[in-house]
């Protein structure tokens, strides 16, 4: 038994935590805020709960998966709805395309848009299933060390034919015209965080969960599954210090020995840093036993940051889903914006989550819980009266789609952007989604999942593999405890 410290509890530390524990370590988990979770934070106001991070809930076979490798599932740390229809795209008014739950409702969507896109709609999707389980089988699971990791001939067919090197864009338009049905195709590979025609079409994966597995919800909100998590960790006998800032990672002999906090000195015989992975080395490391300089980040594409609107309505607002996406403008300068040259946009695509729709816990009675995100690029110079400017305009857009006013029934209101990003997790220029899937940042090109000096260091989380979101951040943590367990293993054998 080794004594191993996690250095952050979002999902890639809580995971990792339970991989390690369960083969008999002393796991100690390290959280400089008062709440765990990371990005999947909880807070409550004026009887509103709200989710601070991710609301998404795809792909359920990973979470499954997971609970499964304790002999448990998820359904015995929370209850999933799967939501029908999952989401709606606004693209004007009378402008929308609700996504049934139904594959056979789904085809009948399609064709009415584009007569002949039903059977393209099916002939995608089967191929999204193909990429779905190479991806799922052959890639993500990988510590990405070394190319030879992929130098199976199954494994090298399968990322040939998931069209590893074409674009998302340039693979979608293939299968559909009508710019709408591009958009949906598209819309998935935002929260990779680049552009579709920078996004390898492997990518298309994500449309398999987004409409043949289905959009979810777990009741209580997404915090339930940090709950669950940090549950199944405490029954494994993990130890979870929060409001502990660490301040220096101890090196002795080639080797982790502790970590320097502000409430003390923790020894440690391993260590998973599932942290910001640039503060993680920049702040914590000495110079010597880093893997990448400043110029090395300075150089790599991230994703976008995002301002956030935390909202409470006094009202019920009509024709808004619990997943709603505002494409009433243009994408791509908007994408420009974000991507081509970084800085506010002037007309920007929106998200909108609605708990309260499908959730009554989640406001008091008759009220509506509203999360607002406006994708934005990360590293811009942010401040209140910018915050404003945006909320005053989406209020107005939501209020022409929605035919209401509700500007007046706003009781609570609180904002959250790059400056919160950088200051709550260290994040790198107020990232929120980490490093962009693009391929010259995927699988052995990402940064390293181990420290390449300390041979008891590894990393977890978005800015490694296998990349942004919240089922790789759990794969990420299993694999970086896997990693460590063969390095414990490696000294006894």
């Amino acid at each position: 038994m080794a004594k191993i410290s996690i250095i952050g509890s979002g999902f890639s530390g809580l995971a990792a935590s339970c991989f390690a524990a369960k083969e008999g370590h002393q796991v100690s988990v390290f959280e400089k805020n008062s709440d765990i979770g990371g990005r999947a934070r909880v807070y409550s106001a004026e009887g509103f709960t709200f989710d601070m991070g991710p609301s998404w809930y795809w792909m359920p076979d990973v979470f499954e998966n997971f609970f499964a490798a304790f002999g448990k599932s998820a359904s015995d740390y929370y209850e999933l709805k799967q939501l029908d229809p999952g989401f709606q795209m606004i693209f004007g008014e009378n402008d929308v395309i609700e996504i049934p739950a139904s594959m056979g409702e789904l085809e009948m969507v399609f064709e009415n848009i584009e007569p002949g896109s039903a059977i393209a709609l099916r002939k995608f999707l089967k191929e999204a299933l193909f990429k779905y389980e190479v991806g799922m089988r052959d890639l993500v699971y990988k510590p990405a060390f070394s190319w030879m990791e992929y130098a199976n001939m199954d494994v090298v067919k399968g990322m040939l034919n998931a069209n590893l090197f074409s674009s998302v864009s340039s693979y979608v338009s293939k299968y559909f015209k009508d710019p709408r049905l591009v958009a949906l195709m598209e819309f998935p590979v935002l929260f990779l965080g680049a552009m579709a025609n920078k996004i390898p079409a492997l990518y298309t994966m994500m449309n398999y969960s987004a409409l043949v597995q289905g959009t979810f919800y777990p009741l209580g909100g997404m915090c339930r599954i940090v709950d669950g998590m940090k549950e199944l960790a405490t029954s494994l006998g993990v130890d979870f210090h929060t409001g502990v800032q660490v301040d220096q990672i101890e090196v002795a002999d080639g080797l982790v020995t502790g970590l320097k906090t502000n409430t003390g000195f923790y020894p440690a015989e391993g260590l998973i840093a599932a942290a910001d992975y640039h503060h993680v080395e920049q702040q914590l490391l000495d110079e010597k036993y880093r893997n990448y300089d400043e110029k090395y980040w300075d150089k790599k594409t991230f994703a976008p940051s995002c301002l956030i609107y935390y909202v409470g309505v006094s009202k019920k607002l009509s024709k808004l889903l619990h997943h709603n996406l505002f494409f009433d403008a243009d994408f791509n300068q908007h994408a420009n914006d974000i991507y081509s040259t970084p800085q506010w946009p002037d007309n920007p695509l929106f998200y909108v989550c609605c708990p309260s729709k499908t959730d009554p816990g989640v406001a008091p009675e008759g009220m509506e819980n509203v999360f607002i995100l406006v994708p934005v690029a990360a590293g811009l110079k942010d401040d209140e009266g910018t915050r404003e400017q945006y909320f005053d305009g989406i209020i107005k857009r939501m209020e022409s789609f929605c035919g209401e006013s509700f500007r007046e029934e706003i009781i609570y209101k609180r904002t959250y952007c790059i400056k919160d990003f950088t200051e709550d997790y260290n994040a790198y220029k107020g990232n929120a989604y980490g490093l962009a899937n693009t391929l010259m940042q995927t699988a052995v090109l990402k940064p390293s999942l181990k420290n390449k000096k300390l041979k008891n260091m590894f990393y977890a989380g978005q800015l490694t593999v296998p990349g942004p979101g919240v089922p790789p951040a759990l794969i990420s943590g299993q694999v970086a405890a896997n990693e460590l367990e063969k390095y414990f293993k490696s000294k006894t054998s």
